[in-house]
């Protein structure tokens, strides 16, 4: 364990349409981690936030939409060596209506598209499998 580190909580988000399509968004060259990745988005728990909070304040910030559903998968134990991180990640699936879908932090990302299950891009960031097999 890295001295003083603690593991801080995440609310990672799918979201969809409700009729199988995911959303994914493209990490940008100025991305934390693995730039040019596609993932789902995620944001860190504030303190005295709701989980719902949290998914519906992100999903404003990274896609400018409104949930119009939210409804938890499941929980992951995250470590990681290459940055060292750990974080508790609570996994949501996120209904939205794909028009009023925008990148809302461009910094973050640079390309947002819709993808079918089996017809998923490559490459993707190195947590979204996990992510995507509480969706199943």
């Amino acid at each position: 364990m890295i001295d003083g580190m603690k593991p801080s909580v995440s609310c990672v988000f799918v979201c969809h349409d409700g009729a199988g399509r995911i959303l994914l968004a493209r990490r940008s060259a100025q991305a934390r981690d693995e730039p040019g990745a596609w993932d789902c988005g995620a944001g860190a728990l504030e303190f005295g936030e709701t989980f719902e909070a949290a998914v519906t304040r992100e999903v404003g910030e990274e896609y400018t939409a409104v949930p119009l559903e939210i409804r938890q998968l499941g929980v992951r134990n995250v470590l990681r060596d290459d940055p060292p991180s750990h974080w508790v990640a609570v996994v949501f699936a996120v209904r939205v209506d794909p028009a009023a879908v925008r990148i809302g932090e461009p910094h973050k990302f640079d390309d947002l598209a819709w993808f079918a299950p089996g017809e998923l891009p490559a490459p993707l960031h190195s947590q979204l499998p996990a992510t995507l097999a509480l969706l199943r």
